[in-house]
């Protein structure tokens, strides 16, 4: 059965201090996602803040395991490029 699975990122950059700093930490990790796990993902909420950011990528897939896994290894990545900056990840599947 197929398989619709959502990472939800919330981020903090502490040392933002404008909307251009965060751009490029936000731009950098949608980037990473796209390309090395075959995601779609978008700056969801949070937009006119600059040191705070809601980041969701989405993954369909034919099992729920084979998204669980690819969704796992994007959290691990999104916390090894962000580090302190990842505040908390959740996943949820949509029936």
């Amino acid at each position: 059965m197929p398989a619709v699975g959502l990472l939800t990122l919330e981020l903090e950059f502490v040392e933002s201090h404008s909307l251009k700093d965060k751009r490029h930490w936000v731009r950098g990790l949608k980037d990473r996602l796209r390309s090395g796990f075959n995601l779609s993902v978008s700056e969801v909420e949070d937009h006119e803040l600059h040191n705070r950011a809601v980041v969701a990528a989405v993954t369909v897939s034919g099992s729920r395991e084979n998204a669980a896994k690819v969704l796992e290894s994007a959290e691990r990545a999104a916390a090894a490029f962000l580090g302190r900056c990842l505040v908390s990840s959740t996943i949820d599947w949509m029936e």
